[in-house]
Order: structure tokens, then C-alpha cells, then sequence
């Protein structure tokens, strides 16, 4: 059960494992491709069809048909990666050993919907992943194993791809021993909350510090972290923090240093609506960004 490409190493290691995968659940699909109205299935849908796997894409799992239809599997295991859906408890109850997920975080840090983003967001020096016995509270459930990850630096993109591979892997060493991964209680301190990203938080908030913006960056590529410069929004994918001041939110120099709170981000790689990815020096060859612009 999972939908991004979070959940795609999962399912290929299930099936590398010599698992009987019996079905695939994803969320429907969605609006997309180059006009935005074809329907587009997700990595999970896509990847399933490919293995020749059957895939049920049901708009939610509360009804009693969809609970009977899944419980009618008689699974002996649901694994559960990035659904994106609530698991009612005739859910969670029906298969042998219950369902498993995979969470992107080292709980109870973290619980919800966006755990890599959020770590990064806060600084944190590490994160990793659990295999968690999913009950009904939101990641309330007892941990079986977890392996950690440094952040040190990475985007959310490379920490997505490495935690996903980190998960699949620890999911099956579980699902191969589950008598000696035995359910444990997570902490009942350290408890934090992952909110679903909102696209407003995508602008970069140049009054903060360098440092700040620098985690924004990292935290939202991709899809990428925004500024305005002369009303046009320039993503910025990659940044350093450099130990200079100016006033917040005006580029300093003539290689788009821009001054934020405390300190300022110099970033090194950008890209315009509807162009490629470029360095400061390639966007400022077709752009007028001089040192003293103010950005929205």
C-alpha cells in the first residue's frame, strides 16, 4: 500500500524477496501529463502494472465494500509506505500480522505527513526510518527496527532516495524475522509533528537567517524554493551561506548574494519558469539582477 516514489523501492524489494505480492493499493490517479487533464497513475500504480501485479486504487478505505474486499485478500501482511490514505481498524485488523509501515523518521520524531522535509526545515543532525505496527492513532504504533541517516547537507530529493532504499531494505530483514523484531512502545517524549507541506512555504523567507533559508532550499528540492526578483519567480535548488550582511532581501553583489536577516545565501544553481537549470552566472547573462535589487 503506498503511492509516491517514496514507496516504489518497497514494493521492488518485496518482490525481490520472493514475497507473493497479492495486490497493490495506491491512491487513484491523477490529473497530469503535458496538459494537466490526462489521468496519471502514481509510481506505486505504474510500478505494480509493470510486475504484473493487480492494483486497487480506491478513493478511501472507510466503507464497508472496500474493507471487505481488502479483508477478502486474506493477506497475511499489509506493508504500508506512503499510502496517503487512513487505515480504519478493520483494516489494520484484517491481515495475519497486521500492517506494517515504513516511516521516514526516527519516531516519535516526526510523526505525519512529511517527516524528511520537516527534519531538515529543523536542522537536524540525523534522521532515519522505522517499520512501525501501524494501529490507529497517527504513527502512534510500536517500533520493530529503525536504522539512522546523517542529514549533512542533502536535499530533500537525495535524503527521499536514500531513506526509501534504507526502508525497503529494513522491511524485509523484518518481514523475514518478525519473531525477532518484536513491537516495542515509542518514547512517550520527544513527540513532534511533520504538517503536510503548504505550498506557501515554498517562498523563502529572506527575514530569517542565512542558515534558515539555506534548510529551505534543501527542504524543497524538489520541487524548489522560490524568490521574486523583478516580479519573476527564480527557484533557487542549491545555496551556501556566506558571512556577509546587507539589508535583508537585496542582492549584494553582482553573483546574486542575497542578504538575508542574519548573513546571506549565495546560490549556485537556479532556474527560471520554463527554462533548464543554470548557475547564477548563466541566469544573470539574460537577466537584470544587479547588486542594490530589491526582492519581492
Amino acid at each position: 500500500m503506498g503511492t509516491p516514489d517514496f514507496a516504489v523501492p518497497v514494493l521492488d524489494a518485496l518482490v525481490e524477496a520472493g514475497h507473493d505480492v497479492i495486490a497493490a493499493y495506491s491512491q487513484p490517479p491523477r490529473p497530469g501529463g503535458r496538459r494537466g487533464k490526462a489521468l496519471v497513475p502514481s509510481p506505486v500504480h505504474a510500478r505494480a502494472e509493470m510486475l504484473g501485479i493487480p492494483v486497487r486504487t480506491p478513493v478511501s478505505l472507510k466503507g464497508a465494500e472496500a474493507q471487505a474486499d481488502f479483508a477478502a485478500l486474506a493477506a497475511d501482511v499489509a506493508v504500508v509506505a506512503a499510502y496517503g490514505l487512513i487505515l480504519p481498524q478493520a483494516v489494520l485488523d484484517a491481515p495475519v500480522h497486521g500492517c506494517l509501515n515504513v516511516h521516514a523518521s526516527l519516531l516519535p520524531r516526526w510523526r505525519g505527513a512529511a517527516p524528511i522535509q520537516r527534519a531538515i526545515l529543523a536542522g537536524d543532525a540525523d534522521t532515519g526510518v522505522c517499520i512501525m505496527q501501524m494501529e490507529a492513532g497517527l504513527d502512534t504504533g510500536p517500533v520493530r527496527a529503525e536504522a539512522r541517516t546523517t542529514v549533512d547537507g542533502k536535499t530533500a530529493g537525495a535524503l527521499t532516495g536514500e531513506l526509501a532504499a534504507i526502508g525497503a531494505a529494513l522491511m524485509v530483514d523484518v518481514l523475514a524475522d518478525l519473531t525477532g523484531y518484536p513491537p516495542v512502545a515509542q518514547p512517550g517524549g520527544g513527540v513532534t509533528y511533520a504538517a503536510k507541506i503548504d505550498k506557501s512555504e515554498w517562498r523563502i523567507d529572506l527575514s530569517d537567517t542565512a542558515e534558515a533559508a539555506a534548510r529551505q532550499v534543501r527542504a524543497f528540492n524538489p520541487p524548489g524554493a522560490y524568490v521574486e526578483i523583478a516580479g519573476e519567480r527564480v527557484r533557487i535548488l542549491a545555496a551556501e551561506v556566506v558571512a556577509t550582511d546587507g539589508a535583508p532581501g537585496t542582492i549584494i553583489d553582482n553573483v546574486l548574494t542575497i542578504a538575508c536577516g542574519t548573513g546571506a545565501i549565495r546560490p549556485t544553481l537556479v532556474q527560471r519558469a520554463g527554462r533548464g537549470v543554470m548557475t547564477p552566472d548563466e541566469f544573470l547573462r539574460g537577466f537584470s539582477a544587479p547588486a542594490g535589487t530589491r526582492l519581492a
